[in-house]
């Protein structure tokens, strides 16, 4: 289960924009984001072009394809879906998950209404779009041909108007061809001497163009099944390809963020039309051939005016001809872009503190802010200070086990919560140390990853909640010590906001399902959580059950310097939270006290041998006997400050802080990672 921090209405691309698809008769942009949403522009109004957000995806879309007169738009992701949305009104229609990995590319046959989607499972499968838009959300399974014989991962995709030839480019360095109607394999093209990351077919499919990683772009002739042409002009890897109506000219960019014109008729006159500030992803001419958008790793989009550019001819047989680096320098013909649609900053950069709530990142502007993960929102952007020092100045020495991981995928923070190495269940603190209760309130343990599911699924109406609690089962908040009978759903200490995207995903990462805190509530939501969220959560959130307390196991033994000769050796075990002030209380009541200074009768903090110190301070276990020698009897904060004035607590000959938990003595003090804990005691005198 994962969830996306971030401001409820992202009006700008945060990470780089994938893929571009322009509707003239609306004037309209539609831009593919990696931060995993679909943007509208308005590109008319220059001022305030944003129109609206298409949100479904939980990864990088890849690529984007109008279709039926610009009415649908098809999308492909590395969420490893395809999604058909209706793109006037901007809302996800239906959702595919026949590919296995991620999808990287599309390919459109206009006059058929034929679209292809291919990715890193090989696979191509064909689409017919008349039977995608008539699905809905429940009804949403569809019969699918395939092309089969693609031997490694598919990055680029072309199929002409007609769809009557389709081409694929791979890591295989080779270029495949198919008959989409039959779905017989006509042709393998070699020449690419890397990945073939861009293709373009001309309207009858007889002739394509290929963009490749090697730095070459190839013009092959599909019935003379060869390469006909070679285009060398840039340095490194070509990324995208863009040819005006008639194919006779072909924009080129790539990584090293040069865009070139090429004449297709006489491929030696070109001209460097521009220099992006990063590596282009891809471009898109307008309808009258004018201007060109370019989207790059940048979050930016730009238009450029192509009137009037200059080709000069560059001989084929001088030594720059094939050598684009001995080229004597050219400078570009455009020098800047005429419309911007400007990107925010991405995060590039987290730390997370070790109370394991709060976040430091740092984004593309050198922006520093703090994040607290618990409650799903920014606390404060504190400017372009310096990272290491801000991390330093909060570092406490507290040990919280880790329970969440991140990722900066998408340019946000996406928070991963699950079982397994980061036991998203194993961080059990003190409300009152964390500031979720006051400073006067009785001190309750609470578990972050509980409180955390319980405020993400806050708005599920859960019919089948149980109907009794058990006072033992430690009853409904995601604490113990005073039973909090609950109030609807969530916790009673915060609530995220209600835009937070929450997202259920497969083991191996594919998702599931996405939807908005807030939407919890809704009917069709409901029916799908019912299916897709895992027994683990249901057991806090629904069941209100109590997660697993973390157990340390220890020894307290008397300090050398007494001189004890003899004393029995005990095993302790408690929670990892018990705070040194309980050992202590133990020692000078059952060690001192008891009539024994060298701690023959040593027991258990709890005077339970059983379960150790398992439901020791005021923390009880499961209900776990709350009136015992270490629990909270009404006299212990006097016991426990008359015991403090008599012993101390040493570790590593270090003197202990009452304060301190088991677990941050074990961290900072004790650092040996597989040994039981060693805890000496020394009566004050």
């Amino acid at each position: 289960m994962s969830f996306v921090i971030r401001e409820e209405g992202e009006r700008c691309h945060r990470a780089g924009v994938n893929s571009l698809q322009y509707d003239p008769y609306l004037s309209r942009l539609y831009t593919a984001g990696r931060d995993s949403i679909i943007r509208i522009w308005n590109v008319r109004n220059v001022q305030e072009p944003y129109v609206q957000s298409m949100e479904h995806h939980t990864d990088w879309v890849n690529d984007i394809q109008l279709c039926c007169g610009g009415k649908n738009l098809i999308s492909a992701s590395s969420d490893t879906t395809v999604k058909v949305w209706n793109a006037h009104k901007g809302f996800c229609m239906s959702t595919l998950r026949t590919h296995k990995d991620y999808v990287k590319a599309l390919a459109y046959a206009k006059d058929r209404e034929q679209v292809a989607s291919a990715g890193l499972d090989k696979a191509i499968f064909l689409w017919d779009v008349n039977t995608l838009t008539a699905l809905t959300a429940s009804n949403n399974t569809v019969t699918t041909s395939s092309l089969n014989g693609n031997k490694d991962s598919i990055y680029s995709l072309a199929m002409n108007p007609s769809g009557t030839v389709i081409v694929s480019g791979s890591t295989e360095r080779v270029l495949r061809v198919w008959d989409p109607r039959s779905c017989a394999k006509m042709m393998k093209l070699k020449g690419h001497a890397d990945n073939v990351k861009a293709l373009i077919l001309n309207k009858d499919g007889t002739q394509c163009l290929s963009g490749s990683s090697d730095g070459t772009i190839k013009l092959w002739s599909l019935g003379q099944q060869r390469c006909i042409a070679t285009i060398y002009c840039h340095t490194e890897g070509v990324w995208a390809l863009q040819t005006d109506e008639a194919f006779s000219r072909v924009y080129s960019s790539g990584r090293d963020r040069n865009v070139w014109a090429t004449d297709l008729r006489q491929i030696e006159r070109r001209a460097l039309v521009c220099r992006e500030t990063s590596p282009v992803l891809r471009m898109i001419l307008t309808p009258d051939q004018k201007g060109l958008w370019t989207s790059t790793t940048e979050s930016s989009v730009k238009w450029w005016n192509l009137s009037g550019l200059d080709y000069h001819s560059t001989a084929a047989n001088s030594a720059s001809y094939h050598d684009p680096k001995s080229m004597p320098e050219v400078k570009p013909e455009v020098k800047k872009p005429e419309f911007v649609i400007s990107g925010g900053p991405s995060i590039k950069q987290c730390e997370i503190l070790n109370d394991k709530r709060h976040i430091l990142t740092k984004d593309t502007e050198n922006n520093v802010s703090l994040y607290d993960v618990l409650k799903a929102r920014k606390v404060e952007d504190l400017g372009q200070v310096e990272f290491e020092q801000e991390v330093k100045k909060r570092l406490q020495m507290v040990c919280v086990p880790s329970w969440f991981t991140v990722d900066l995928k998408t340019g946000m923070l996406t928070i991963h919560l699950g079982q397994g190495e980061n036991d998203c269940l194993s961080a059990w603190v003190s409300a009152r140390e964390t500031g979720l209760a006051p400073n006067d309130a009785v001190d309750q343990k609470v578990n972050y990853g509980g409180l955390l599911l319980q405020a993400l699924l806050e708005h599920w109406p859960r019919h089948y909640a149980v109907e009794e609690e058990s006072e033992l089962d430690g009853g409904a908040q995601m604490h113990n010590g005073n039973i909090v009978k609950p109030q609807g759903g969530g916790n009673e200490y915060f609530s995220v906001p209600g835009h937070t995207p929450v997202i259920f995903s497969e083991v191996g990462g594919r998702t599931l399902y996405r939807l908005l805190a807030r939407d919890a509530g809704g009917e069709t939501e409901g029916v799908l959580l019912n299916e897709t969220v895992p027994s683990w959560v249901i057991d806090i959130v629904v069941e209100k059950k109590l997660p697993k307390f973390i157990k340390v196991t220890f020894f307290v033994l008397p300090h050398p310097s007494l001189g004890y000769k003899s004393f029995k050796r005990e095993r302790l075990i408690a929670n990892d939270f018990l705070q040194i002030r309980k050992v202590i209380e133990h020692v000078y009541e059952k060690v001192m006290c008891g009539g024994s200074d060298t701690g023959s009768n040593a027991g258990s903090p709890t005077g339970d041998q059983n379960n150790g110190a398992g439901s020791a301070g005021g923390a009880g276990g499961h209900g776990g006997n709350r009136n015992n020698a270490a629990g909270a009897p009404a006299n212990s904060e006097d016991s426990a400050s008359v015991a403090e004035e008599r012993v101390e607590l040493l570790c590593n000959d270090q003197v202990l802080d009452p304060n301190l938990d088991l677990r941050t003595v074990k961290e900072f003090i004790w650092k040996v990672k597989n040994n039981d804990l060693v805890l000496h005691y020394r009566p004050l005198r």
